[in-house]
């Protein structure tokens, strides 16, 4: 059904309420006031991550999504963006499948859906336990200028830093970013193809030093990453999880939630072996279908 999300009811909390966010509480520029729907908790923003990228995402976008997002959901870090097309809604949708918390902040008003697809994601989202926020009144339909002013806020709330997964050279992302630096914030930005449009702006960042190189979530979470140099399959090397995988993907190329079932073992699980196996090189995700390499 539509518009199921319309049975939460709008509230309030303001700058003042002891429960509004710390850090957003910081900005020169801070709303006197936000509204919600989901159920307000103030440990939601205790350990925040803004994740922000191009709303043209490319397949690789996604893939970088899904290779973070285990571990960052698995930390129980919350997830901030921006709830528009592309990489905004991917990082909502992944972290609410995994069964992690995320914030939606909205560049209009809570009742007026933008963009439309994201009827369900927006039901979603409080059914698992985040919040759809706004600055704006609830029937206040987007601008031009609310969406750079709602990139504040985004900014604002994280605790743990900003990652930029795709960007152009002049996007919404670079400016989110660039509030994130004056707000002193860690800046993190994923490298992409140097012949990308979609990873020019993160690339920019990296070159200009204005962020941090992000290659695994391990830079994030502050914990020594490994990645292995594997030419071939060593029977040291490899989990028995490991194994079952491949051994399922050498028979046929299957979506997540079939391999789930099929090694018995829950969606978040196997999302966290899919992801270090990708960095492996053990398989690869297409189109939804996760191939043995």
């Amino acid at each position: 059904m539509l518009n199921e999300w319309k049975k939460w009811k709008i509230q309030e909390i303001y700058r003042d309420d002891a429960e509004f966010p710390s850090e957003l509480k910081k900005l020169q520029s801070c709303p006197k006031k936000l509204y919600y729907r989901g159920d307000w908790k103030p440990g939601l923003y205790l350990k925040t991550l803004s994740v922000v990228g191009s709303r043209r995402m490319t397949k690789y976008g996604k893939e970088i999504i899904a290779m973070f997002m285990p571990d960052l959901v698995t930390d129980k870090i919350t997830i901030i963006s921006g709830f528009m097309y592309g990489v905004d809604s991917e990082a909502h949708k992944t972290c609410v499948e995994l069964g992690g918390k995320t914030i939606a902040v909205l560049g209009s008003g809570l009742d007026c859906l933008t963009p439309s697809e994201n009827d369900d994601l927006y039901t979603k989202i409080l059914e698992k336990g985040g919040l759809v926020v706004s600055e704006y009144e609830p029937n206040f339909k987007p601008t031009l200028w609310s969406f750079p002013q709602r990139n504040r806020i985004v900014a604002g709330i994280s605790t743990m830093g900003i990652l930029i997964v795709e960007a152009g050279i002049k996007s919404g992302s670079l400016i989110t970013a660039k509030m994130g630096i004056r707000q002193k914030k860690k800046i993190f930005a994923v490298p992409g193809p140097i012949t990308s449009t979609a990873s020019m702006g993160t690339n920019w960042l990296l070159q200009q030093n204005l962020a941090k190189i992000a290659i695994s979530p391990s830079e994030i979470l502050g914990k020594p990453g490994e990645v292995k140099q594997m030419g071939f399959f060593d029977d040291t090397l490899i989990s028995s999880d490991y194994k079952k995988i491949l051994d399922v993907l050498h028979r046929e190329s299957l979506t997540i939630d079939e391999l789930s079932r099929e090694i018995n073992k829950k969606i978040p699980e196997t999302s966290i072996l899919i992801s270090q196996m990708m960095m492996n090189g053990m398989v690869e995700d297409d189109g939804g279908k996760l191939y043995a390499l």
